[in-house]
Protein backbone atom coordinates (compact mmCIF):
# COMPACT_ATOMS: atom_id res chain seq x y z
CA UNK A 1 0.00 0.00 0.00
CA UNK A 2 2.66 2.44 0.81
CA UNK A 3 4.75 1.48 -2.11
CA UNK A 4 1.40 2.26 -4.51
CA UNK A 5 1.16 6.14 -3.23
CA UNK A 6 5.06 6.85 -5.01
CA UNK A 7 2.66 6.40 -7.73
CA UNK A 8 -1.00 7.67 -6.93
CA UNK A 9 0.71 10.48 -5.19
CA UNK A 10 -1.77 10.11 -2.72
CA UNK A 11 -1.08 11.41 0.36
CA UNK A 12 -3.88 10.90 3.43
CA UNK A 13 -1.94 11.77 6.56
CA UNK A 14 -2.13 15.71 6.78
CA UNK A 15 -0.89 18.16 9.61
CA UNK A 16 -3.81 19.37 11.75
CA UNK A 17 -1.38 23.02 12.29
CA UNK A 18 -0.65 23.50 9.19
CA UNK A 19 -2.27 21.49 6.50
CA UNK A 20 1.01 19.63 5.11
CA UNK A 21 0.09 16.26 3.51
CA UNK A 22 2.12 13.31 3.86
CA UNK A 23 2.61 9.65 2.14
CA UNK A 24 3.46 7.79 4.86
CA UNK A 25 2.80 8.36 8.88
CA UNK A 26 6.13 8.06 9.91
CA UNK A 27 7.00 11.35 7.82
CA UNK A 28 3.71 12.82 9.82
CA UNK A 29 5.20 11.96 13.24
CA UNK A 30 8.45 13.60 12.69
CA UNK A 31 6.96 16.41 10.73
CA UNK A 32 4.94 17.14 14.25
CA UNK A 33 7.88 17.25 15.87
CA UNK A 34 8.89 20.56 13.97
CA UNK A 35 5.69 22.06 15.49
CA UNK A 36 6.01 21.14 18.63
CA UNK A 37 9.49 22.04 18.95
CA UNK A 38 9.90 19.01 21.52
CA UNK A 39 12.94 17.23 21.39
CA UNK A 40 13.45 15.00 24.16
CA UNK A 41 16.91 13.10 23.23
CA UNK A 42 19.91 15.06 24.11
CA UNK A 43 23.38 14.58 24.21
CA UNK A 44 25.61 14.81 27.32
CA UNK A 45 28.63 15.87 24.94
CA UNK A 46 27.23 19.00 23.58
CA UNK A 47 23.36 19.18 24.90
CA UNK A 48 21.75 19.01 21.61
CA UNK A 49 18.63 17.98 21.59
CA UNK A 50 16.91 15.67 18.95
CA UNK A 51 12.98 14.33 18.06
CA UNK A 52 14.09 10.65 17.98
CA UNK A 53 16.76 8.14 19.33
CA UNK A 54 17.98 7.51 16.36
CA UNK A 55 19.03 10.68 15.28
CA UNK A 56 20.77 11.15 18.74
CA UNK A 57 22.37 7.93 17.77
CA UNK A 58 23.63 9.29 14.34
CA UNK A 59 24.55 12.52 16.24
CA UNK A 60 26.90 10.57 18.40
CA UNK A 61 29.29 9.53 16.34
CA UNK A 62 30.77 12.83 15.26
CA UNK A 63 31.97 13.09 18.81
CA UNK A 64 33.06 9.40 18.89
CA UNK A 65 34.42 9.23 15.56
CA UNK A 66 32.93 5.77 15.54
CA UNK A 67 32.79 3.84 12.33
CA UNK A 68 31.72 0.55 12.61
CA UNK A 69 31.23 -0.21 9.37
CA UNK A 70 34.56 -2.01 8.07
CA UNK A 71 35.24 -2.96 4.33
CA UNK A 72 36.34 -6.29 3.94
CA UNK A 73 38.54 -5.64 0.79
CA UNK A 74 40.55 -3.01 2.25
CA UNK A 75 39.59 -2.40 5.63
CA UNK A 76 38.19 1.16 5.34
CA UNK A 77 35.80 2.18 8.00
CA UNK A 78 32.56 4.22 7.81
CA UNK A 79 30.23 6.00 10.19
CA UNK A 80 27.23 4.89 8.34
CA UNK A 81 26.37 1.88 6.46
CA UNK A 82 24.77 3.40 3.18
CA UNK A 83 28.87 4.91 2.85
CA UNK A 84 29.95 0.99 3.30
CA UNK A 85 27.75 0.01 0.35
CA UNK A 86 29.18 2.83 -1.89
CA UNK A 87 32.42 2.37 -1.05
CA UNK A 88 32.22 -1.64 -1.90
CA UNK A 89 31.11 -0.36 -5.19
CA UNK A 90 34.62 1.01 -5.92
CA UNK A 91 36.05 -2.69 -5.65
CA UNK A 92 33.68 -4.25 -7.93
CA UNK A 93 35.23 -4.42 -11.16
CA UNK A 94 32.69 -6.51 -13.24
CA UNK A 95 29.93 -4.59 -14.88
CA UNK A 96 27.30 -7.32 -16.82
CA UNK A 97 25.33 -5.23 -18.82
CA UNK A 98 26.57 -3.42 -21.66
CA UNK A 99 24.81 -0.66 -23.77
CA UNK A 100 24.20 -2.29 -26.84
CA UNK A 101 25.22 1.47 -29.02
CA UNK A 102 28.16 2.63 -27.46
CA UNK A 103 29.23 -0.29 -25.11
CA UNK A 104 29.65 1.39 -21.80
CA UNK A 105 28.68 -1.13 -19.28
CA UNK A 106 27.11 -0.79 -15.90
CA UNK A 107 26.91 -2.84 -12.49
CA UNK A 108 22.87 -3.09 -12.51
CA UNK A 109 20.43 -3.14 -15.58
CA UNK A 110 18.21 -0.56 -14.40
CA UNK A 111 21.51 1.96 -14.70
CA UNK A 112 22.06 0.55 -18.30
CA UNK A 113 18.15 1.43 -19.25
CA UNK A 114 18.39 5.12 -17.78
CA UNK A 115 21.73 5.14 -20.03
CA UNK A 116 19.97 4.40 -23.09
CA UNK A 117 17.33 6.73 -22.96
CA UNK A 118 20.64 9.30 -22.85
CA UNK A 119 20.42 7.58 -26.98
CA UNK A 120 17.08 7.24 -27.64
CA UNK A 121 16.05 11.09 -26.13
CA UNK A 122 13.08 9.50 -24.38
CA UNK A 123 11.22 10.83 -21.85
CA UNK A 124 8.52 8.95 -20.32
CA UNK A 125 7.54 10.43 -17.15
CA UNK A 126 5.51 13.91 -17.42
CA UNK A 127 4.98 16.22 -15.09
CA UNK A 128 1.32 16.79 -14.28
CA UNK A 129 1.38 20.51 -13.24
CA UNK A 130 3.82 22.09 -16.17
CA UNK A 131 3.93 18.82 -18.50
CA UNK A 132 7.63 19.39 -18.55
CA UNK A 133 8.79 15.44 -19.17
CA UNK A 134 12.33 13.80 -17.71
CA UNK A 135 14.33 10.68 -19.20
CA UNK A 136 14.85 9.25 -15.53
CA UNK A 137 11.89 9.11 -12.60
CA UNK A 138 14.72 10.56 -10.34
CA UNK A 139 15.19 13.45 -12.24
CA UNK A 140 11.35 13.99 -12.28
CA UNK A 141 10.50 13.13 -8.28
CA UNK A 142 13.35 16.13 -8.08
CA UNK A 143 11.56 18.21 -10.17
CA UNK A 144 8.23 17.75 -8.61
CA UNK A 145 9.36 18.92 -5.11
CA UNK A 146 10.04 22.36 -7.17
CA UNK A 147 6.72 23.06 -7.09
CA UNK A 148 5.75 21.48 -3.57
CA UNK A 149 8.75 22.59 -1.96
CA UNK A 150 8.87 19.45 0.19
CA UNK A 151 11.84 19.06 1.67
CA UNK A 152 11.22 15.98 4.50
CA UNK A 153 15.23 14.84 4.94
CA UNK A 154 16.47 16.82 7.79
CA UNK A 155 20.18 16.89 8.68
CA UNK A 156 21.00 15.68 12.77
CA UNK A 157 23.67 18.17 13.04
CA UNK A 158 22.59 21.19 11.43
CA UNK A 159 19.00 21.07 11.43
CA UNK A 160 19.48 21.91 7.01
CA UNK A 161 16.42 20.05 5.15
CA UNK A 162 16.55 18.71 1.96
CA UNK A 163 14.25 17.06 -0.84
CA UNK A 164 15.98 14.06 -1.45
CA UNK A 165 17.67 11.54 0.92
CA UNK A 166 20.79 10.94 -1.21
CA UNK A 167 21.27 14.67 -0.80
CA UNK A 168 21.10 14.15 2.97
CA UNK A 169 23.56 11.79 2.99
CA UNK A 170 25.92 13.67 0.81
CA UNK A 171 25.62 16.05 2.94
CA UNK A 172 26.41 14.56 5.97
CA UNK A 173 29.86 13.73 5.04
CA UNK A 174 30.58 17.34 5.08
CA UNK A 175 30.15 16.63 9.40
CA UNK A 176 32.13 13.19 9.72
CA UNK A 177 34.61 14.22 7.28
CA UNK A 178 34.66 10.99 4.84
CA UNK A 179 35.03 10.60 1.59
CA UNK A 180 34.14 7.34 0.11
CA UNK A 181 34.45 8.02 -3.34
CA UNK A 182 38.46 6.96 -4.23
CA UNK A 183 40.19 7.18 -7.63
CA UNK A 184 41.44 4.13 -8.79
CA UNK A 185 43.99 5.77 -11.03
CA UNK A 186 45.72 8.22 -8.14
CA UNK A 187 43.59 7.45 -4.71
CA UNK A 188 42.56 11.14 -4.36
CA UNK A 189 39.03 10.73 -2.62
CA UNK A 190 35.69 12.55 -2.95
CA UNK A 191 32.88 14.10 -1.09
CA UNK A 192 30.55 13.17 -4.33
CA UNK A 193 30.53 10.93 -6.85
CA UNK A 194 29.96 13.49 -9.46
CA UNK A 195 33.26 14.66 -8.11
CA UNK A 196 34.97 11.85 -8.59
CA UNK A 197 33.56 11.35 -12.04
CA UNK A 198 34.71 14.78 -13.03
CA UNK A 199 38.10 14.35 -11.20
CA UNK A 200 38.18 10.84 -13.57
CA UNK A 201 38.03 12.80 -16.63
CA UNK A 202 40.88 14.17 -16.17
CA UNK A 203 42.82 10.71 -16.19
CA UNK A 204 40.80 9.62 -19.19
CA UNK A 205 40.45 13.14 -21.13
CA UNK A 206 37.09 12.03 -21.92
CA UNK A 207 34.75 15.20 -23.01
CA UNK A 208 31.17 13.74 -23.66
CA UNK A 209 29.67 16.65 -23.76
CA UNK A 210 30.07 18.12 -27.81
CA UNK A 211 29.13 20.89 -29.47
CA UNK A 212 26.60 20.19 -32.59
CA UNK A 213 27.46 23.15 -34.71
CA UNK A 214 31.90 23.00 -34.26
CA UNK A 215 31.85 19.94 -32.38
CA UNK A 216 34.17 21.00 -29.74
CA UNK A 217 33.92 18.48 -27.39
CA UNK A 218 33.59 19.14 -22.83
CA UNK A 219 34.38 17.33 -19.79
CA UNK A 220 30.92 18.79 -18.12
CA UNK A 221 27.78 20.01 -19.48
CA UNK A 222 28.50 23.35 -17.87
CA UNK A 223 31.33 24.12 -20.07
CA UNK A 224 29.01 23.22 -22.66
CA UNK A 225 26.50 25.47 -22.38
CA UNK A 226 28.88 28.33 -21.28
CA UNK A 227 30.52 27.29 -24.92
CA UNK A 228 26.90 27.39 -26.74
CA UNK A 229 26.79 30.76 -25.94
CA UNK A 230 29.57 32.29 -28.36
CA UNK A 231 27.52 30.93 -30.97
CA UNK A 232 23.94 32.40 -30.27
CA UNK A 233 25.75 35.25 -28.38
CA UNK A 234 23.41 34.47 -25.83
CA UNK A 235 23.65 36.81 -22.63
CA UNK A 236 21.47 35.98 -20.25
CA UNK A 237 22.45 37.98 -17.17
CA UNK A 238 21.96 41.58 -17.60
CA UNK A 239 23.14 44.50 -15.39
CA UNK A 240 20.34 46.69 -14.19
CA UNK A 241 22.08 49.97 -13.84
CA UNK A 242 24.17 50.20 -17.55
CA UNK A 243 21.88 47.20 -19.34
CA UNK A 244 25.51 45.37 -19.94
CA UNK A 245 25.20 41.37 -20.69
CA UNK A 246 26.86 38.65 -19.96
CA UNK A 247 27.10 35.15 -20.95
CA UNK A 248 28.07 34.02 -16.77
CA UNK A 249 26.77 34.86 -13.62
CA UNK A 250 30.04 35.35 -12.48
CA UNK A 251 30.68 37.88 -15.13
CA UNK A 252 27.90 40.22 -14.13
CA UNK A 253 28.81 39.68 -10.13
CA UNK A 254 32.53 40.99 -11.24
CA UNK A 255 31.19 43.93 -13.38
CA UNK A 256 28.25 45.12 -10.64
CA UNK A 257 31.41 45.95 -8.18
CA UNK A 258 32.62 48.58 -11.12
CA UNK A 259 29.69 50.68 -10.36
CA UNK A 260 29.48 51.19 -6.64
CA UNK A 261 32.30 53.44 -5.02
CA UNK A 262 30.45 52.51 -1.60
CA UNK A 263 33.68 51.32 0.64
CA UNK A 264 32.07 51.39 4.13
CA UNK A 265 34.52 48.81 6.48
CA UNK A 266 37.26 51.56 7.21
CA UNK A 267 40.31 50.55 8.92
CA UNK A 268 41.43 52.54 12.18
CA UNK A 269 44.46 52.40 11.95
CA UNK A 270 45.26 53.34 8.41
CA UNK A 271 42.10 54.90 7.28
CA UNK A 272 42.18 52.50 4.18
CA UNK A 273 38.04 51.39 3.15
CA UNK A 274 36.87 48.04 1.92
CA UNK A 275 33.05 47.50 0.57
CA UNK A 276 33.33 44.07 2.00
CA UNK A 277 33.26 43.37 6.09
CA UNK A 278 35.76 40.18 5.33
CA UNK A 279 38.03 42.34 3.40
CA UNK A 280 39.22 44.12 6.37
CA UNK A 281 39.53 41.82 9.09
CA UNK A 282 42.33 40.47 6.23
CA UNK A 283 43.71 43.59 5.65
CA UNK A 284 44.08 44.42 9.84
CA UNK A 285 46.07 40.83 10.34
CA UNK A 286 49.09 43.00 8.00
CA UNK A 287 48.94 45.86 11.23
CA UNK A 288 48.75 42.85 14.34
CA UNK A 289 51.63 40.66 11.96
CA UNK A 290 49.64 37.82 13.30
CA UNK A 291 51.00 34.50 11.14
CA UNK A 292 49.41 31.79 13.22
CA UNK A 293 50.13 28.88 9.87
CA UNK A 294 53.78 27.38 9.66
CA UNK A 295 55.03 25.97 6.84
CA UNK A 296 56.87 22.58 8.04
CA UNK A 297 59.18 22.44 4.51
CA UNK A 298 60.57 26.19 4.49
CA UNK A 299 59.39 27.74 7.78
CA UNK A 300 57.57 30.66 5.73
CA UNK A 301 54.10 32.15 7.85
CA UNK A 302 51.05 32.74 6.77
CA UNK A 303 48.10 35.06 8.13
CA UNK A 304 45.30 32.78 7.03
CA UNK A 305 45.13 28.79 6.94
CA UNK A 306 44.23 29.40 2.78
CA UNK A 307 47.47 31.41 2.04
CA UNK A 308 49.41 27.94 3.84
CA UNK A 309 47.36 25.84 1.68
CA UNK A 310 47.74 28.04 -1.49
CA UNK A 311 51.86 28.14 -1.01
CA UNK A 312 52.05 23.71 0.10
CA UNK A 313 50.81 23.63 -3.35
CA UNK A 314 54.51 25.46 -4.45
CA UNK A 315 56.18 22.95 -3.40
CA UNK A 316 54.21 19.87 -3.90
CA UNK A 317 53.76 21.46 -7.70
CA UNK A 318 50.06 19.99 -7.40
CA UNK A 319 47.71 22.18 -9.58
CA UNK A 320 44.46 20.84 -8.05
CA UNK A 321 41.85 23.23 -10.38
CA UNK A 322 41.27 22.31 -13.91
CA UNK A 323 39.52 23.84 -16.81
CA UNK A 324 36.72 22.23 -18.09
CA UNK A 325 37.40 23.35 -21.75
CA UNK A 326 41.15 22.86 -22.47
CA UNK A 327 41.85 20.36 -19.42
CA UNK A 328 45.08 23.16 -18.24
CA UNK A 329 45.61 22.66 -14.78
CA UNK A 330 46.29 25.84 -11.71
CA UNK A 331 47.55 25.41 -8.41
CA UNK A 332 44.99 28.24 -7.43
CA UNK A 333 41.47 28.97 -8.34
CA UNK A 334 41.92 32.15 -8.71
CA UNK A 335 43.90 31.57 -11.48
CA UNK A 336 41.58 29.30 -12.92
CA UNK A 337 38.65 31.88 -13.17
CA UNK A 338 40.80 34.55 -14.62
CA UNK A 339 42.11 31.51 -17.42
CA UNK A 340 38.28 30.55 -17.78
CA UNK A 341 37.60 34.30 -19.19
CA UNK A 342 39.78 33.33 -22.04
CA UNK A 343 37.51 30.68 -23.16
CA UNK A 344 34.18 33.32 -23.00
CA UNK A 345 35.97 36.15 -24.06
CA UNK A 346 33.96 37.84 -21.86
CA UNK A 347 35.90 41.43 -20.55
CA UNK A 348 33.67 43.12 -17.36
CA UNK A 349 35.65 46.09 -16.76
CA UNK A 350 35.89 48.78 -19.45
CA UNK A 351 38.20 51.59 -19.31
CA UNK A 352 35.48 55.34 -19.29
CA UNK A 353 38.10 57.18 -21.36
CA UNK A 354 38.96 54.67 -24.33
CA UNK A 355 36.10 51.80 -23.80
CA UNK A 356 39.08 49.39 -23.58
CA UNK A 357 38.09 46.49 -21.54
CA UNK A 358 39.39 43.91 -18.92
CA UNK A 359 38.78 40.51 -17.71
CA UNK A 360 39.59 41.84 -14.23
CA UNK A 361 39.29 44.91 -11.67
CA UNK A 362 43.12 44.81 -11.11
CA UNK A 363 43.88 45.29 -15.21
CA UNK A 364 41.28 48.41 -15.22
CA UNK A 365 43.21 50.34 -12.63
CA UNK A 366 46.45 49.22 -14.36
CA UNK A 367 45.26 50.80 -17.79
CA UNK A 368 44.20 53.80 -15.82
CA UNK A 369 47.60 54.20 -14.72
CA UNK A 370 48.95 54.02 -17.95
CA UNK A 371 46.13 56.14 -20.14
CA UNK A 372 45.93 58.82 -17.50
CA UNK A 373 49.57 58.93 -17.28
CA UNK A 374 48.99 59.12 -13.53
CA UNK A 375 51.79 58.87 -11.34
CA UNK A 376 50.67 58.96 -7.53
CA UNK A 377 53.99 57.37 -5.99
CA UNK A 378 56.30 60.44 -5.67
CA UNK A 379 59.54 60.40 -3.99
CA UNK A 380 60.46 61.98 -1.01
CA UNK A 381 64.42 62.55 -1.60
CA UNK A 382 64.08 63.96 -5.68
CA UNK A 383 60.37 64.32 -5.94
CA UNK A 384 60.76 61.94 -8.95
CA UNK A 385 57.23 60.09 -9.65
CA UNK A 386 55.98 56.43 -10.48
CA UNK A 387 52.70 55.01 -11.50
CA UNK A 388 53.24 51.54 -9.61
CA UNK A 389 54.52 51.38 -5.66
CA UNK A 390 56.94 49.29 -6.39
CA UNK A 391 59.15 51.00 -8.96
CA UNK A 392 58.72 53.73 -6.17
CA UNK A 393 60.49 50.95 -3.83
CA UNK A 394 63.17 50.36 -6.39
CA UNK A 395 64.17 53.67 -7.01
CA UNK A 396 64.43 54.55 -3.29
CA UNK A 397 67.32 51.89 -2.54
CA UNK A 398 69.25 54.51 -5.16
CA UNK A 399 69.33 56.87 -2.31
CA UNK A 400 70.62 54.45 0.09
CA UNK A 401 74.05 54.94 0.46
CA UNK A 402 74.76 53.02 3.52
CA UNK A 403 76.01 49.15 3.00
CA UNK A 404 76.59 47.99 6.15
CA UNK A 405 77.33 44.55 5.51
CA UNK A 406 81.15 43.99 3.62
CA UNK A 407 82.74 40.73 2.37
CA UNK A 408 85.57 40.21 4.30
CA UNK A 409 87.32 38.59 0.91
CA UNK A 410 86.80 41.68 -1.68
CA UNK A 411 85.14 44.64 0.35
CA UNK A 412 82.16 44.90 -1.37
CA UNK A 413 79.30 46.21 1.15
CA UNK A 414 75.50 45.07 0.90
CA UNK A 415 72.55 46.43 2.55
CA UNK A 416 70.95 43.18 3.64
CA UNK A 417 73.06 40.64 5.19
CA UNK A 418 71.36 38.32 3.56
CA UNK A 419 72.60 39.68 -0.39
CA UNK A 420 76.11 39.35 1.65
CA UNK A 421 75.50 35.72 2.19
CA UNK A 422 74.87 35.32 -1.27
CA UNK A 423 77.66 37.14 -2.76
CA UNK A 424 80.20 35.01 -0.66
CA UNK A 425 79.60 32.21 -2.72
CA UNK A 426 80.90 33.65 -5.72
CA UNK A 427 83.96 33.18 -3.74
CA UNK A 428 83.66 30.01 -2.14
CA UNK A 429 82.13 28.45 -5.19
CA UNK A 430 79.87 26.59 -2.66
CA UNK A 431 76.09 25.44 -4.44
CA UNK A 432 74.14 24.03 -1.61
CA UNK A 433 70.47 24.34 -3.74
CA UNK A 434 70.29 21.03 -5.77
CA UNK A 435 67.51 20.19 -8.54
CA UNK A 436 65.99 16.46 -8.16
CA UNK A 437 65.21 16.45 -11.70
CA UNK A 438 68.69 16.27 -12.97
CA UNK A 439 70.65 16.89 -9.72
CA UNK A 440 72.59 20.11 -11.18
CA UNK A 441 73.53 22.66 -8.18
CA UNK A 442 73.11 26.13 -7.70
CA UNK A 443 74.47 28.62 -5.50
CA UNK A 444 71.57 30.91 -4.98
CA UNK A 445 67.51 29.63 -3.69
CA UNK A 446 65.93 31.84 -6.41
CA UNK A 447 68.35 30.36 -9.32
CA UNK A 448 67.15 26.69 -8.33
CA UNK A 449 63.81 27.78 -9.08
CA UNK A 450 63.91 29.73 -12.43
CA UNK A 451 66.13 26.39 -13.67
CA UNK A 452 63.28 24.33 -12.55
CA UNK A 453 61.21 26.05 -14.28
CA UNK A 454 62.71 24.75 -17.42
CA UNK A 455 61.55 21.52 -16.05
CA UNK A 456 58.37 22.54 -15.67
CA UNK A 457 57.64 25.16 -18.71
CA UNK A 458 55.41 27.24 -15.96
CA UNK A 459 55.27 30.88 -16.65
CA UNK A 460 52.99 31.81 -13.78
CA UNK A 461 52.93 35.96 -14.07
CA UNK A 462 51.28 37.14 -17.01
CA UNK A 463 51.09 40.51 -18.28
CA UNK A 464 47.85 42.39 -17.39
CA UNK A 465 47.63 44.71 -20.97
CA UNK A 466 49.31 42.16 -23.21
CA UNK A 467 48.42 38.78 -22.07
CA UNK A 468 52.35 37.74 -22.37
CA UNK A 469 53.56 34.82 -19.40
CA UNK A 470 56.93 35.04 -17.36
CA UNK A 471 58.24 32.14 -15.71
CA UNK A 472 59.66 35.33 -12.83
CA UNK A 473 57.38 38.20 -11.12
CA UNK A 474 60.92 39.99 -11.90
CA UNK A 475 60.74 39.06 -15.71
CA UNK A 476 57.16 40.32 -15.36
CA UNK A 477 57.81 43.79 -13.65
CA UNK A 478 60.86 44.36 -16.49
CA UNK A 479 58.76 43.51 -19.02
CA UNK A 480 55.64 45.50 -17.38
CA UNK A 481 57.64 49.06 -17.93
CA UNK A 482 58.40 48.85 -21.56
CA UNK A 483 53.73 49.96 -21.11
CA UNK A 484 54.16 52.18 -18.95
CA UNK A 485 57.49 54.14 -20.30
CA UNK A 486 58.69 54.07 -16.83
CA UNK A 487 62.91 54.58 -16.66
CA UNK A 488 63.34 53.88 -13.03
CA UNK A 489 67.10 53.43 -12.26
CA UNK A 490 69.49 56.74 -13.49
CA UNK A 491 72.98 56.95 -13.42
CA UNK A 492 74.17 59.22 -11.11
CA UNK A 493 77.21 60.69 -13.50
CA UNK A 494 75.56 61.36 -16.82
CA UNK A 495 70.99 61.01 -16.00
CA UNK A 496 70.82 58.28 -18.37
CA UNK A 497 67.87 56.56 -17.18
CA UNK A 498 67.12 52.35 -18.15
CA UNK A 499 64.24 50.56 -17.14
CA UNK A 500 66.44 47.67 -15.15
CA UNK A 501 68.67 47.70 -12.40
CA UNK A 502 70.73 45.31 -14.59
CA UNK A 503 70.93 47.62 -17.12
CA UNK A 504 72.17 50.39 -15.31
CA UNK A 505 75.41 48.45 -12.90
CA UNK A 506 76.59 47.36 -16.49
CA UNK A 507 76.38 51.12 -18.20
CA UNK A 508 78.12 52.42 -14.66
CA UNK A 509 80.82 50.30 -15.33
CA UNK A 510 81.51 51.85 -18.23
CA UNK A 511 82.09 54.75 -16.46
CA UNK A 512 84.36 53.29 -13.55
CA UNK A 513 85.64 50.90 -15.53
CA UNK A 514 85.03 48.35 -13.37
CA UNK A 515 85.42 44.51 -14.42
CA UNK A 516 84.41 41.97 -11.85
CA UNK A 517 84.19 38.96 -13.62
CA UNK A 518 87.43 38.03 -13.67
CA UNK A 519 89.02 34.46 -15.65
CA UNK A 520 90.90 32.17 -13.04
CA UNK A 521 93.39 31.05 -15.75
CA UNK A 522 94.41 34.15 -17.22
CA UNK A 523 93.40 36.99 -15.13
CA UNK A 524 91.76 38.86 -17.94
CA UNK A 525 88.69 40.76 -16.28
CA UNK A 526 85.11 41.48 -18.04
CA UNK A 527 82.50 43.87 -17.61
CA UNK A 528 79.78 40.67 -18.06
CA UNK A 529 79.66 37.15 -16.91
CA UNK A 530 78.42 36.48 -19.99
CA UNK A 531 81.72 38.04 -21.75
CA UNK A 532 83.35 35.67 -19.20
CA UNK A 533 82.11 32.74 -20.10
CA UNK A 534 82.44 33.33 -24.02
CA UNK A 535 86.21 34.20 -23.16
CA UNK A 536 86.52 30.77 -20.89
CA UNK A 537 85.46 28.59 -23.84
CA UNK A 538 89.02 30.19 -25.73
CA UNK A 539 90.94 27.91 -23.08
CA UNK A 540 88.64 24.62 -22.92
CA UNK A 541 88.81 25.13 -26.86
CA UNK A 542 85.08 23.74 -26.64
CA UNK A 543 82.75 24.88 -29.02
CA UNK A 544 79.20 24.00 -27.83
CA UNK A 545 76.76 25.57 -30.68
CA UNK A 546 77.27 22.58 -33.95
CA UNK A 547 75.60 23.60 -37.73
CA UNK A 548 73.16 21.30 -38.66
CA UNK A 549 73.84 21.66 -42.08
CA UNK A 550 77.80 21.00 -42.19
CA UNK A 551 78.61 20.19 -38.95
CA UNK A 552 81.32 22.72 -38.06
CA UNK A 553 81.06 24.47 -34.60
CA UNK A 554 81.59 27.44 -32.79
CA UNK A 555 82.07 28.91 -29.72
CA UNK A 556 79.11 31.41 -29.42
CA UNK A 557 75.22 30.99 -30.49
CA UNK A 558 75.55 34.18 -32.11
CA UNK A 559 78.06 33.03 -34.41
CA UNK A 560 76.79 30.09 -35.07
CA UNK A 561 73.69 32.28 -36.40
CA UNK A 562 75.68 34.11 -38.40
CA UNK A 563 77.13 31.28 -39.89
CA UNK A 564 73.83 30.05 -40.76
CA UNK A 565 73.25 32.66 -43.33
CA UNK A 566 75.81 31.50 -45.31
CA UNK A 567 73.70 28.33 -46.12
CA UNK A 568 70.22 29.94 -46.72
CA UNK A 569 67.89 32.64 -45.64
CA UNK A 570 65.32 29.41 -44.89
CA UNK A 571 67.25 28.26 -41.77
CA UNK A 572 65.99 29.58 -38.30
CA UNK A 573 68.22 31.34 -35.87
CA UNK A 574 68.70 29.49 -33.02
CA UNK A 575 68.06 32.03 -29.72
CA UNK A 576 70.38 33.41 -27.29
CA UNK A 577 69.19 31.96 -24.42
Amino acid sequence: MIHLRKHTKEKPFTCNLCDKAFSERAYLRKHLWMHRKKKPYSCDLCSKAFSTISELKRHLKTHTKEKPFACDVCCKAFSIKEYLLIHLKTHMKEKPHACYICNKAFLKKSDLNKHIRTHTKEKPFACVICTKRFSQHSSFKRHLRTHTDEKPFECDVCAKTFSQKTSLNAHFIIHTNEKPYACDICGRAFLRKGDLNQHSRLHTKEKPHACNLCNKAFAKKSGLVVHLRIHTNEKPFKCDMCSKAFSQKTGLNSHLISHTTDKPYACDICGKAYRRKKDLHQHFQIHTEEKAYLCDLCNKAFIKKSGLTRHLLKHTREKPFACDICYKTYSEKSSLKKHFLMHTKEKPYSCDLCNKAFCTISELKRHLKTDTKKKPFACDVCCKAFSIKEYLLMHLKTHMKEKPHACDICNKAFLKKSDLNTHIRTHTKEKPFVCVICTKRFSENSSLKRHLRTHTDEKPYECNVCAKAFAQKTGLNAHFITHTKDKSYACDLCNKVFHRKGDLNKHVRRHTEEKPHACDLCNKAFYRKAELNRHFLSHTKEKPFACDVCSKTYYTRSDLNSHLRTHTEMIPFVNDQ
